[in-house]
């Protein structure tokens, strides 16, 4: 967890070139190399997501990118200033939304905002104003005289989100902010995310959903093992695992191990097939009509019964199994 909120204003004019701009990451601990040489760059007015799985140096990026860690090597800048050179610069520049929600639970929503903004020595009218008009943005004003201990999740990271706005930054770093919501209170995040993109926010954004990175991001980074081993839109890393998907839901869940095995050895799939057990699930790329004949065809000889078969197009989760595996 992170112990800052958010960072300081600055009225500077922003820089040519890209917000944040990476190259060449590194960071051990101890024995354990984190990143390993990473590349990344948001341009101003965007909105990345960092996708990768646990471990796999998301946070350490972020980290490094908001100068709560110095890189063993390699290079960053965020607004145009060096991350280890001009740490103070940066952090006037940005603003931070944690894993987890850091207001206070003896405070009202209010007196969490101008306690904030007292922080960054705005003064006490111009703390009110930004307070009073950050709930009104986030909708969160007709709770803004309750502790925020009786506010429900989706409440809290949206007050959050707001403390982290109240110095104006002109980059925002959200880490996975949506992480333990309802899907309700999801999409409320969402929508204010994608106001914020509006209004010229830069966002780097890291999140476990799929689906997610996929609605908000102008680009996905795909982090696996310490290295981004993918950057492009979410339409053309779709393209990279096929046209359509070829999914089989069995009758047996015993009998999913079985299909691999099979569709494998037929050479239907080889290292492309993904296995679920629990959902009773096999899915592989689908190569047409001829395609999905042979793979019943193999399941039949090899007493397999399948009880649904569908085609889909691919998804994101489809390009983070792809990359993931490969990069494995």
């Amino acid at each position: 967890m992170y112990e800052i909120h958010s960072t300081t204003h600055t009225e500077e004019t922003p820089p040519d070139g890209p917000a944040v701009h990476a190259r060449g990451l590194r960071k051990s601990f101890g024995p354990a190399d984190v990143l390993r040489g990473v590349d990344l760059t948001v341009p101003a007015g965007s909105l990345l997501a960092l996708l990768g799985p646990n471990g796999s140096g998301k946070t350490t990026t972020v980290r490094i990118l908001t100068t709560l860690l110095a890189p063993d090597g390699g290079a960053a800048t965020v607004g145009g200033h060096d991350v280890v050179r001009d740490g103070a610069a940066v952090r006037r520049a940005i603003g931070l939304t944690a894993q987890h929600a850091t207001v206070d639970d003896l405070l009202t929503g209010k007196e969490n905002l101008e306690m904030f903004a007292g922080l960054y020595h705005l003064g006490r009218r111009e703390a009110r104003r930004r307070a009073a008009g950050l709930l009104d943005r986030f909708d969160l004003a007709a709770a803004a005289d309750r502790l925020v201990g009786t506010y429900s999740g989706g409440m809290r990271r949206r007050l959050d989100l707001a403390a982290s706005m109240i110095a104006t930054p002109r980059i925002l770093f959200l880490d996975e902010p949506t992480t333990g919501l309802d899907p309700r209170s999801r999409a409320e995040l969402w929508a204010v995310i994608r106001e914020l993109l509006a209004s010229g926010t830069t966002i780097l954004l890291t999140t476990q959903y799929l689906e997610e990175a996929d609605r908000l991001a102008d680009r996905i980074a795909v982090i696996h093992g310490g290295r981004i081993v993918a950057d492009d839109t979410p339409a053309a890393l779709k393209r990279q695992v096929g046209a359509e998907r070829l999914e089989l839901r069995l009758t047996r869940r015993e009998d999913v191990p079985r299909a691999g095995a099979a569709l494998s050895a037929g050479a239907e799939g080889g290292t492309g097939i993904r296995l679920d057990a629990a959902a009773r699930e096999v899915a592989l790329a689908s190569h047409g009509p001829d395609h999905l004949r042979r793979t019943l065809d193999l399941l039949h000889r090899a007493d397999i019964a399948v009880e649904r078969v569908g085609l889909r197009t691919p998804t994101l989760d489809d390009v983070f199994f792809e990359l993931t595996e490969a990069a494995a």
